[in-house]
């Protein structure tokens, strides 16, 4: 006859109560990791830092990078950005501001200064799994030029992120396009939307598209 392995471990118990209780705590000890709740909205996935390499080197937003302030950077959030960090093994939290692109491994979704991840207490084991919540975007940010004006949303030297970009744009307004050009020897891809006449009309659609959580450029076009 066939036995269930209920009624198999309860007989052990019965012939040999100490070897069940044994195997009751081997089946416990198998159980996956509870993982702690977190809020709605945002994202969850892998956070990793970075550190003395790349202290007081120029960051995606211009700015030098400082491992000792509470920074990150993240592949499409707007610069500028401020999120909130929570370790999901420990629910630690942390507010940083994304100045910076990246990280480029693997489907890690956030790259903290070293500041912020021993805040969160990660930085002995290098990668955690994180929620991060957008909490305040940036102000549109005006910079004036002759000509023709154009709202530029986002510049990457991958064009991948271009694409995620322009997709994030069309899903809420319509006109982004991708403009590539080449400075210094280095290609970037643009994602720009809009052709305007003047600045009046140019940053009140910069209003309008910051206002969706992005941050707008107001340029001439070449």
């Amino acid at each position: 006859m066939e036995i269930s392995g209920g009624h198999a471990l309860r007989r052990l118990q019965v012939f040999c109560p100490r070897w069940g209780v044994l195997l009751i705590l081997f089946v416990a000890s198998c159980a996956g990791p509870r993982v702690p709740p977190h809020p709605a909205g945002g994202e969850v996935g892998v956070a990793s830092w970075y550190g003395p390499k790349f202290h007081g080197r120029r960051t995606a937003s211009g700015e030098v990078f400082d491992m000792h302030q509470l920074t990150a950077a993240h592949k499409t959030l707007p610069l500028g950005s401020w999120v909130q960090v929570t370790n999901l093994e420990n629910g630690r939290s942390i507010q940083v501001r994304v100045n910076d692109r990246g990280p480029f491994v693997g489907d890690r979704i956030i790259d903290l200064s070293y500041a912020a991840a021993r805040s969160i207490d990660m930085v002995q084991k290098g990668i955690v799994w994180v929620h991060v919540m957008p909490l305040q975007a940036p102000a549109p940010r005006l910079v004036r030029a002759p000509g023709t004006y154009t709202l530029q949303v986002g510049s990457f030297s991958d064009k991948r992120n271009a694409v995620t970009l322009k997709a994030r744009l069309d899903a809420v307004t319509p006109g982004a396009y991708i403009s590539k050009v080449n400075v210094g020897g280095r290609t970037f891809y643009r994602v720009r939307m809009g052709r305007f006449d003047g600045p009046e009309a140019a940053k009140r659609a910069a209003t309008e598209v910051a206002g969706y959580g992005f941050t707008v450029i107001l340029v001439g076009r070449e």
